[in-house]
């Protein structure tokens, strides 16, 4: 069977209206999955903290964002070209996105 091969662009295929998050899978294996999440304003809403199963680590392409890190009194700044390692259960969700212009993710999930 011939291997396809992907590829794509990291700001192709957004929309002109974004009512909510646009969240593809990128690629995926039995331990990780790579996700592009776009952001255009977008926040968690303040009852809800990520608490996942995986480890995450996402780094901003483009955009900006604040994370919020349960336990912790200091919001997490992240610009174009950040990066952040979050581990399985550390409870966590985002606060802010700029709403004129797309944040994008690069988001990369794995199990151990």
């Amino acid at each position: 069977m011939p291997r396809v091969v992907r590829r794509g662009h990291m700001r192709a295929g957004i929309p002109a209206q974004l009512p909510e998050e646009l969240v593809e899978v990128l690629a995926s294996a039995a331990d990780v999955r790579v996700e592009r999440i776009v952001s255009r304003g977008h926040a968690s809403p303040p009852e809800l903290w990520y608490d996942q199963d995986e480890d995450e680590w996402v780094v901003v392409l483009a955009g900006a964002a604040r994370l919020a890190i349960e336990g912790e009194a200091e919001e997490i700044a992240l610009a174009e070209g950040e990066w952040i390692d979050l581990p399985r259960h550390l409870r966590h969700r985002v606060t802010w996105t700029p709403p004129d212009r797309d944040t994008i993710w690069l988001a990369v999930f794995r199990r151990r």
